[in-house]
C-alpha cells in the first residue's frame, strides 16, 4: 500500500472532541522523493522507492550518487519501497497529504536494543526461589531448563537470557489522530517502535 519514510519526533498526548486525554506520537512524515520506479519487465516486479532526509554529498558513496543524479534529486540517508503508487516519475515529491484523518496505518520501525539480558527482563519470568531465609543469588535465575535423561539436552527455542530489542517491530492499525501539512507531521495514537530520531516506515 501507499505510504512514507518518516522520523520519530517523540510523544505527547491530545485531547479528543469528547473530552478523551489519548496518547499520540509524532511522527516527520515525509515529503519523500522518488528516487526509482521498479517495473515488471526491468526488476521483476512492481514498487516505488522512496528516498527520504538529506545526506551530504561528501559522506554519500559514488554509486549511490549516480542513483540518485539519475533521480534528479538531492542525495538521502533512508531509502524504502512501497506498493500502491499509481503515475508517479522519478523526482517527485510525496508529501503527508496522502494520509486522512481517522486513517489506518502500519507502522514498521527498530525497537529499542537492550543489549543482553536475563531471563526476568528478556521474557518476564516471576524469578524463583524465595527473597527471604538467605536464598539471595538465585532471586533472577531461570529455573530448572529441562528433564535430564530425556531429551538429554535443552529445546530449541528455549526461552533463555540473551541478546534483547534492535529487531524489526510492526505496529498495525494505529490511528491517524491529526495531520499537520506545512510541518510534516503525522499524529498517531498510541506508541511506535523505535528510538526518538529513528526512521519509520508508515503504509496504509
Amino acid at each position: 500500500m501507499p505510504g512514507l519514510i518518516g522520523k520519530k519526533l517523540g510523544m505527547t498526548s491530545l485531547f479528543t472532541e469528547d473530552g478523551k486525554n489519548i496518547p499520540v506520537t509524532i511522527v516527520q512524515a515525509g515529503p519523500c522523493v522518488v528516487t526509482q520506479v521498479k517495473t515488471v519487465e526491468k526488476d521483476g516486479y512492481v514498487a516505488v522507492q522512496l528516498g527520504f532526509d538529506e545526506r551530504k554529498e561528501k559522506n554519500t558513496p559514488k554509486p549511490l550518487l549516480g542513483h540518485f543524479a539519475k533521480a534528479n534529486t538531492t542525495p538521502k540517508r533512508k531509502l524504502a519501497e512501497f506498493h500502491g503508487f499509481e503515475n508517479v516519475n522519478p523526482g517527485d515529491v510525496i508529501t503527508v497529504n496522502i494520509f486522512n484523518v481517522n486513517d489506518y496505518v502500519d507502522v514498521r520501525g527498530t525497537s529499542k536494543g537492550k543489549g543482553f539480558q536475563g531471563v526476568v527482563k528478556r521474557h518476564g519470568f516471576a524469578g524463583v526461589g524465595s527473597q527471604t531465609h538467605g536464598q539471595h543469588n538465585r532471586l533472577r535465575a531461570p529455573g530448572s531448563m529441562g528433564a535430564s535423561s530425556f531429551p538429554s539436552r535443552v529445546w530449541r527455542g528455549k526461552r533463555m537470557a540473551g541478546h534483547t530489542g534492535n529487531k524489526a517491530v510492526t505496529i498495525e492499525n494505529l490511528v491517524v489522530v491529526k495531520v499537520v501539512p506545512e510541518s510534516n507531521l503525522l499524529f498517531l495514537k498510541g506508541a511506535v517502535p523505535g528510538a526518538v530520531g529513528s526512521y519509520l516506515k508508515i503504509e496504509k
